[in-house]
């Protein structure tokens, strides 16, 4: 166990950077919060607010359009129940499909582009992007779901893990923090094989034409995984 823990990715500032960064090690972080429950989150998403003076039909300016021509456009979060949709197979991980709805519209080679600027097209990107990282053949391509700026390109020049994943992991639920057509917090309950029940909060903005992963300047997440025991405060929505 010893050697394990010695092992561990959240041990090696560098490999968390570079794995974070093609997603597989936000489950790898998970597994260790999991094994060892030695860390909690510090941060909680805030619960959407309401501008009583938002206009019920929102304008989109030219930055807020999709850039694959996607329909949709919300200022506000309007997700009161969980989407029906498709699930798909993504590496080990079920993943939201709808290519005319929330997404994703493209998928180039396996990577899966292209959200609806709205509160599900957000929540879409969180899970498919999770996917994705636990696909080895997709990994040095995920910067391109990473918000431009230092944080994209550190993990760029950190490079990406290419090793298999073993990881068995699946979305119990989601909760959907303070959203804005702007940025959002999408916070996921991953359920483990082992019977393990994790939140995973990622913060995205809304950037070139689609939803985005935000890092830090570092290349980490801003928001640390923690465990929790039940699905208290989300939505139940899974593709198992």
């Amino acid at each position: 166990m010893t050697n394990t823990e010695q092992r561990s990715p959240l041990s090696r500032p560098g490999f968390i950077a570079a794995a974070i960064v093609v997603g597989i090690i936000v489950l790898a972080a998970i597994i260790v919060l999991v094994t060892s429950l030695t860390r909690g989150s510090d941060d909680n998403a805030a619960q959407p607010t309401e501008d009583p003076s938002t206009s019920s039909t929102p304008s989109a300016e030219a930055s807020d359009e999709s850039v694959c021509g996607l329909d949709g456009f919300e200022d506000m979060n309007t997700l009161t129940q969980a989407p029906e949709n498709e699930w798909e197979l993504v590496g080990t991980v079920a993943a939201p499909t709808e290519p005319e709805g929330a997404g994703p519209a493209e998928i180039t080679d396996g990577l899966r582009t292209c959200y609806a600027h709205t509160a599900e097209g957000a929540l879409f990107l969180a899970v498919n992007f999770a996917a994705m990282g636990t696909d080895a053949s997709l990994r040095d391509r995920l910067p391109q779901l990473v918000a431009p700026g230092p944080g994209r390109d550190a993990l760029i020049a950190l490079g990406s893990d290419s090793s298999g994943s073993t990881l068995r992991a699946q979305v119990a639920g989601y909760s959907i923090g303070s959203y804005s057509a702007k940025e959002t917090t999408v916070d996921l309950a991953v359920n483990f094989s082992s019977g393990e029940l994790v939140s995973l909060p990622l913060k995205l903005v809304w950037a070139e034409g689609d939803w985005k992963i935000q890092m830090t300047d570092a290349g980490v997440l801003p928001l640390s995984p923690a465990p929790i025991d039940n699905l208290g405060g989300y939505t139940p929505w899974s593709g198992a």
